[in-house]
């Protein structure tokens, strides 16, 4: 009798779980994103092949980062990269991404509609990174270049996604970059080195009157280097294979820029102080020299003011040595040679 009775409510708890599930689901109609209801399919996520952020990679970029705070001797220099030139052509190509394979401007984009990178407003000679001049990627890039995108709502009253094409992204109108670096000399640990600040692309757009450059953001390095440390480029017609990164090619300085202003009181650029191209270039040429005739001051160096011409110096120096011996010889007295016993004769005895 009591196990019927056990059975007898055990059905009933079950029999009133299944009615209340069967209400909540008639209560909660399905959700469905506004393309689904159209018939219209979802975009899907591409796999960019940009890696991950890691704890290890974010530990890894403080520990490469230099310190120059406690420099004693430094020089601020901006540099134009112009990318149609041959030696700075790993950064450029490919402008479409090809097997995995993207040139600086496109990783740095996709990263940025991802909302991995923080960029800053670009304001003509005058640099702040802080949170008053963080740009918004649609406002100030995508409006403000003329990108098309497509907006998407999020779906549940969640925040609106971009959808932008390939061919949209004016990776192959960056022709040209802007390069913050600092010439430093740390007397506390011996090192005179140079530290990439900061990168600002330069659009080149085409419209009635002819062609307009146009410099979007402001990018601090060590925001994108964990990222470009890991994407491979081609250096050589010559040898194919990737052997060095995007990083390596600013660390080794393997790119080709020239002076376009230094750090000054008035902050002015060169070519207000040299307008012609002639005198330009001569300034230019010039704080190349300051700056490889500062580093050789720090350390020792041979005297080759007597002789010009490393050869002769060392031919002379071996005639020296040689000669020093020559002379020690002849300055050395002779030997002196022991006379022998003489030897008795048997048949003279």
């Amino acid at each position: 009798m009591k196990r019927s009775h056990y059975l007898l409510i055990l059905v009933s708890a079950l029999t009133l779980s299944a009615s209340l599930y069967a209400q909540n689901t008639n209560e909660q109609p399905e959700r469905r994103s506004p393309r689904a209801r159209t018939g219209e399919r979802e975009p899907t996520k591409k796999d960019t092949g940009l890696p991950e952020l890691t704890v290890r990679a974010q530990d890894m970029n403080e520990r490469m980062t230099q310190e120059i705070g406690n420099a004693r001797w430094m020089r601020v220099i901006y540099r134009e990269i112009d990318m149609t030139k041959e030696q700075n052509a790993p950064l450029y190509y490919p402008v479409r991404p090809l097997n995995n394979t993207m040139n600086l401007f496109s990783t740095i984009f996709q990263l940025m509609s991802e909302g991995k990178l923080t960029a800053y407003e670009y304001l003509d000679g005058y640099e702040v990174f802080d949170d008053e001049h963080v740009i918004d990627f649609r406002k100030d890039v995508l409006d403000r270049a003329y990108i098309y995108y497509e907006e998407i709502p999020g779906t549940g009253g969640g925040d609106a996604s971009l959808v932008i094409n390939e061919s949209d992204v004016p990776s192959a109108d960056v022709r040209a970059y802007y390069v913050k670096e600092a010439w430093y000399f740390d007397q506390n640990n011996s090192v005179f080195d140079v530290k990439t600040l900061a990168l600002c692309p330069i659009l080149t757009t085409t419209g009635d009157l002819g062609e307009q450059r146009l410099p979007l953001f402001w990018l601090p390095y060590e925001n994108i280097r964990p990222y470009i440390s890991n994407s491979l480029i081609m250096t050589s017609n010559v040898n194919n294979a990737k052997t060095f990164t995007i990083d390596d090619y600013f660390r080794r300085r393997m790119f080709e820029g020239e002076i376009i202003k230094t750090e000054n009181l008035l902050n002015k650029p060169l070519r207000e102080y040299y307008p012609e191209p002639d005198s330009l270039r001569l300034a230019q040429e010039e704080i190349e020299k300051q700056l490889d005739t500062f580093r050789q001051s720090l350390y020792w160096q041979p005297d080759t003011t007597q002789v010009s011409n490393p050869k002769e110096a060392k031919k002379a120096a071996k005639q020296a040595a040689s000669a020093a011996k020559q002379q020690e010889a002849k300055a050395a007295p002779a030997p002196k040679t022991e006379r022998a016993a003489p030897v008795r004769s048997v048949r003279r005895r």
